[in-house]
């Protein structure tokens, strides 16, 4: 694990919203809740984009590659229709799949609308090229569209009581992260609690007087 400022590319996918057709919500709705979410420090690369195959393997090599983020997340053209590729250009550039993050994102959306079975999501790690010994992957997730299924999907469901209900994908991020030699990266509980094993978790630093 290697103590250096987390970098997070964060890519929206919309043929519309990159021609100026409407405005995007994805990015800023992603920006949001990673602010509420982290308490690690973070470098931010935004990207919007249309719905084209290689333009989206082209900018996420150059965000894993180039600008070296430790995690990407991609919001947009994940459904069935003929323009929505995004699935296909994040597994077209990976070195290997996480299919557990597509289920989990898939069980969350169901709970809601019984069309989240044609989310095609997927998670994946690429190694960032050139390659080093041993290697340092990225993170990279593909998220819905709209910012409420955005933060439900990474917070996960909770009931009125407080108890979890399902789990949010970001509670893996973290420890996934550790494993391909990324930064730590800690979170604020009240919003996402972070899960490692005892065993590979750090202190936490003692509160302010």
């Amino acid at each position: 694990m290697h103590d250096r400022r987390l970098r997070i590319g964060l890519v929206s996918v919309s043929d519309r919203a990159s021609s100026g057709v409407y405005k995007d919500e994805g990015l800023p709705a992603l920006e949001s809740w990673l602010g509420t979410a982290l308490a690690t420090p973070f470098e931010v690369r935004t990207r919007l984009i249309p719905d084209e195959q290689r333009v989206i393997e082209e900018t996420l090599v150059a965000l894993v590659d180039e600008a070296a983020c430790d995690l990407v997340l991609t919001t947009g053209g994940t459904g069935p229709a003929a323009r929505d590729v995004t699935p296909e250009a994040t597994v077209a550039v990976a070195d290997k799949l996480m299919p557990g993050f597509g289920e989990q994102m898939r069980q969350i959306s169901l709970r809601f609308v019984p069309t989240a079975i044609l989310s095609r999501q997927v998670g994946v790690i690429r190694h960032r090229r050139p390659l080093q010994c041993p290697p340092v992957g990225a993170l990279i997730l593909n998220l819905p569209g709209q910012p409420k299924a955005i933060r439900e999907i990474l917070e996960g469901l909770k009931g009125a009581n407080g108890e979890t209900i399902a789990h949010g994908i970001f509670a893996a991020v973290p420890y996934c992260i550790d494993l391909i030699g990324g930064p730590y990266i800690e979170t604020h509980e009240a919003v996402v609690k972070a899960f490692r094993p005892k065993a590979v978790q750090r202190p936490k630093p003692p509160a302010a007087p």
